[in-house]
């Protein structure tokens, strides 16, 4: 009886797509990026506006409704979300954990798989800075992810970064199973060409 070949896994390219969320109460940013392998291709990213009402509620229900849609109509594996930053004001920040737990809340109803980045660690990421302003990351992703369309608000770019960073979180791991580790911004850069599109 002859051994049955098994299919290499290096030739296999894994698909995945990633929901990244800026959460906000006034404007919340996405972006939908797909991996092919180990290629990042922009699908979407946009804004969902809220300013315009008042009742705090009413903005939490937008938010639920506008990540239900983007699920649904994108399919993405998994969401990313950028966590509240840790400021003065209270009620700010009482405001953005709520609307940061209702997109998850909206996630978890359509059993997406939910992983939470701090804005540091986003900024780090996608610019090897993690104090980079969201112009920096702006212009970053325009690279990475060649597009020239300057979206109307920054946070279309920041949840965009979200997506990325956690598409970056994907470390090669060598025959013995040890996750290779970087020294810097330049080393991660050259040992991953291949995932710069």
């Amino acid at each position: 009886m002859l051994p049955i070949k098994q299919p290499q896994q290096d030739n296999i390219k894994k698909e995945r797509i990633i929901l990244g969320i800026d959460p906000g109460t006034a404007v919340m940013g996405y972006g939908l990026v797909k991996e092919i392998g180990t290629k990042i291709e922009l699908i979407s990213l946009g804004v969902v506006k809220m300013e315009k009402l008042d009742d705090h509620m009413l903005k939490l229900q937008r938010i639920f409704e506008k990540t239900v849609a983007l699920i649904d109509n994108y399919h993405p594996d998994c969401l990313a979300i950028e966590a509240p930053f840790y400021g003065k004001n209270i009620q700010v920040m009482l405001k953005l954990g709520r609307a940061q737990g209702v997109a998850m809340a909206a996630a978890l109803s359509r059993n997406v798989e939910i992983t939470e980045y701090a804005p540091r660690k986003i900024k780090q990421a996608i610019t090897g800075n993690g104090n980079a302003t969201k112009e920096q990351v702006a212009a970053m992703l325009q690279t990475l992810l060649k597009f020239t369309e300057t979206p109307d608000f920054l946070d279309a770019t920041d949840g965009l970064a979200v997506a990325v960073c956690h598409s970056f979180q994907r470390i090669p791991t060598g025959k013995s199973g040890s996750k290779k580790s970087y020294s810097g911004w330049d080393t991660f850069v050259k040992d991953n060409a291949k995932r710069i599109v």
